[in-house]
């Protein structure tokens, strides 16, 4: 746990194999489902560095090992998505996306709903283009 024994979202999420789990099937899905093809043609295939970074992010953002800081510096996510054309569209595919891998990881709506809120904030900065 945390020094001040309050538990990080990682470690209510349920540490680096969950963490994984979640990435693993957020990148499934983007891949077999075609309402997310808009947000898949955006990635390199295979999409394995794609993985590794968004898991990499994620455990710093949910409070474990700074991974992504670690290896790559700044995220800075706004810059490295500009060269993408993200827009409402993009914006909400990744959203539901990221919602339908967290319920099939079995995270509890409430953990859930915490953790969507404060992705929509980040998706709805990453967008570049109208509509």
């Amino acid at each position: 746990m945390s020094e001040t024994n309050t538990p990080t979202l990682y470690e209510i999420l349920g540490g680096a194999d969950k963490l994984r789990e979640i990435v693993d099937r957020f990148y499934d899905l983007m891949a077999l489902e075609p309402e997310f093809a808009g947000i898949a043609a955006m990635h390199p295939r295979p999409d394995d560095s794609s993985r590794e970074k968004l898991f990499m992010f994620l455990s710093g953002w949910t409070g474990g090992p700074s991974l992504f800081i670690e290896k790559y510096g700044h995220p800075m996510l706004r810059a490295r998505h500009l060269p993408f054309a993200i827009g409402t569209s993009e914006r909400d595919q990744w959203l539901r996306c990221m919602a339908w891998a967290l319920e099939e990881c079995g995270i509890e709506q409430e953990l859930r709903l915490q953790l969507m809120q404060a992705f929509f904030q980040t998706a709805d900065w990453m967008r570049n283009k109208a509509g």
